[in-house]
C-alpha cells in the first residue's frame, strides 16, 4: 500500500471530526466572562474613568481615526457587550454575535493605548477566531431554532487553532521572563511581594528574597512548560489543577482583575473534546456504555482550492502571532526600557516601571519658555502610563505643540524631561531632552531619541526587622 501524500494526511488531521461539547463549554464560559467584565466596568465607574473623563486619548499607530464616543454611547457599548456575552453563552444569533463582540471589544481596546492589557487583547483574538468556529451547532438556541444546523461534531482544526493561540500566550509570556532581572535578581517580583507584607499568615514571608526567587523561577517554568503538559492526555488533569492554583495565587497577590479567570477559561481548550459529556454523565450516574459519545461523523474529504486558500490564511495568521512577539528584537536594546514591540507580545507582568515627565515648551520666535505638567492634559491613570512609554510621551508632546499653536503661541518646540526607574533602579533620562518632539513622527521605525537602558543591576531590597524576626 502506497503512503498517502503528506497534504492529504494533513487534511485528514485538520478535518477529523471531534465532539463539539468542549468548544460549546468554552463558548459559554467566554461569553459569561465578557458579561461579568462589562458589568464590572459599568458598576465600578471604570467606563467614565478610562474612556469618557479623559480630554485626550492616546491612539495606536494607524488607528488615530478611531474616536472616543460621548459618555452615553460609551456606556451603551459596554451594556451591549454584556448582552452580547449572554447571547454568545446561549448561542443566540451566533454569527452576528461573534462579529459584533469582536468589533465592539476591539473598539474598546483601540480607544486609548494607556488602557492596553494583554488579557483583553487575548479576548479580542479569541472572539475573532470564534467567528469562524461554528461552536453554536449544539447546545444553543440557534440549533434549537434551526434543526438543520445541528451537529454533534466539529472538525479538529477548530480546537487546534484555539490551542495554538493559547500556547503562544503562555510560551512567549515565559520567554519574556528569560532575563537577568527576573531570574538572577528576582525583580520585579521582590518589589511586588514586599509590598504585600500586610497579608495575613504569609505576609512576613513575602519580603524574603528566597520567596521572590522561588516565585520568579516558578512563574518562568510555569509559563514555558504548562502548554506542553496540558497537551499531554495523561498529565492534563494535573496540569489544569496547577493552572487553577497558579492563577488563583496571582489573583490573591496582585490586582490583575479578570486575567486569572480568562486564562483558566482559555486553558479549557486543551481538554479532550468530550469532557463536558463525561462530566455530565458522571453527575447523572450514566456509564460510558449507555451512549454519552456523539455518533461518528463521515470521513472528511480533501477540500478544493477554497480549502487550500483557507489553510493559507490560517498559516499566515499563525506566522503573524509568532512574529509579533519577536519583532522587538529588530529594535535591539532592552524592550522593557524602550517599549518598542512591547505591546501584543505577551510580556505579562514583566517589569516595574515608574517615571515622571515635565514638558518644556519653547516659543521659536521669542525663546519664551513654559514648563508644562502632563496633569494639565491627562488623568492620573493616563499620566502614570504615559510617563514610562516613549511613544505616548511623543504623542502628548505633539498634542501640546498643537494646543499652544492653536492658542496663537506657535510655532513652538517641545522637549521632555522624562526620568524613569526600571525595576527599582535609580531614575534616569528615558528620552533625549535636546530633541524637539514636536517635529518627531511616530511610526514603526526605531526611535533614536530614546536613550539607552541603564546597565546597573536592579534594586536589592533588604527584609525589614519584622521579617527577620520571623
Amino acid at each position: 500500500m502506497t503512503e498517502r501524500p503528506r497534504l492529504e494526511r494533513l487534511w485528514s488531521l485538520l478535518l477529523a471530526p471531534r465532539d463539539i461539547a468542549a468548544l460549546v463549554a468554552f463558548r459559554m464560559a467566554l461569553g459569561l466572562l465578557i458579561t461579568v467584565s462589562s458589568i464590572r466596568f459599568l458598576a465600578y465607574g471604570w467606563v467614565d474613568v478610562l474612556f469618557t473623563r479623559p480630554r485626550f486619548h492616546f491612539t495606536y499607530w494607524g488607528f488615530d481615526w478611531v474616536p472616543a464616543l460621548p459618555a452615553p454611547w460609551m456606556h451603551a457599548v459596554f451594556a451591549a457587550l454584556g448582552v452580547l456575552g449572554l447571547c454568545l453563552t446561549a448561542g443566540l444569533f451566533y454569527r452576528v454575535t461573534t462579529v459584533l463582540l469582536f468589533v465592539a471589544f476591539s473598539y474598546v481596546q483601540l480607544v486609548d493605548v494607556s488602557n492596553y492589557l494583554n488579557h483583553y487583547y487575548l479576548v479580542s483574538l479569541l472572539l475573532g477566531l470564534l467567528i469562524f468556529v461554528p461552536a453554536h451547532r449544539a447546545f444553543s438556541i440557534d440549533a434549537w431554532r434551526k434543526p438543520a444546523l445541528r451537529s454533534e461534531t466539529l472538525p479538529a482544526w477548530c480546537t487546534l487553532l484555539l490551542r495554538f493561540q493559547v500556547t503562544v500566550v503562555y510560551v512567549f509570556a515565559g520567554l519574556a521572563k528569560l532575563t537577568a532581572d527576573w531570574l538572577i535578581h528576582a525583580q520585579p517580583l521582590n518589589i511586588w511581594l514586599a509590598a504585600r507584607t500586610s497579608m495575613p499568615f504569609v505576609g512576613p514571608l513575602l519580603e524574603e528574597r528566597w520567596v521572590a526567587y522561588a516565585a520568579a523561577w516558578s512563574g518562568f517554568l510555569f509559563d514555558t512548560t504548562i502548554a506542553a503538559f496540558l497537551l499531554s492526555r495523561r498529565l492534563r488533569p494535573f496540569a489544569y489543577v496547577v493552572v487553577v492554583v497558579f492563577h488563583a495565587a496571582t489573583s490573591l497577590l496582585f490586582p490583575i482583575g479578570m486575567f486569572p479567570f480568562i486564562m483558566v477559561t482559555a486553558a479549557l481548550v486543551f481538554f479532550d473534546s468530550s469532557w463536558p459529556r463525561r462530566m455530565a454523565a458522571r453527575l447523572r450516574g450514566v456509564s460510558r456504555a449507555e451512549g454519552i459519545e456523539p455518533p461518528p461523523a463521515p470521513a472528511p474529504r480533501v477540500p478544493g482550492w477554497q480549502g487550500q486558500a483557507a489553510l493559507g490564511v490560517v498559516l499566515a495568521y499563525a506566522l503573524l502571532q509568532v512574529a509579533m512577539p519577536l519583532r522587538t528584537h529588530l529594535y535591539g536594546g532592552n524592550v522593557l526600557w524602550h517599549e518598542q514591540g512591547m505591546r501584543f507580545s505577551w510580556r505579562v507582568m514583566a517589569r516595574e516601571k515608574n517615571g515622571s515627565v515635565t514638558f518644556i515648551v519653547i516659543q521659536s520666535a521669542t525663546g519664551r519658555e513654559w514648563h508644562v505638567s502632563p496633569g494639565e492634559y491627562l488623568t492620573r491613570l493616563q499620566e502614570r502610563e504615559m510617563s514610562v512609554q516613549p511613544d505616548l510621551i511623543l504623542q502628548l508632546a505633539r498634542h501640546i505643540a498643537r494646543d499652544f499653536e492653536a492658542r496663537g503661541l506657535g510655532p513652538v518646540q517641545v522637549h521632555a524631561d522624562a526620568r524613569v526607574s526600571l525595576n527599582g533602579r535609580a531614575a534616569q533620562l528615558l528620552v533625549d531632552p535636546d530633541v524637539d518632539l514636536a517635529r518627531e513622527v511616530d511610526g514603526l521605525g526605531a526611535k533614536p531619541w530614546i536613550l539607552p537602558a541603564p546597565d546597573s543591576p536592579p534594586i536589592r531590597l533588604r527584609p525589614t526587622l519584622r521579617a527577620q524576626a520571623h
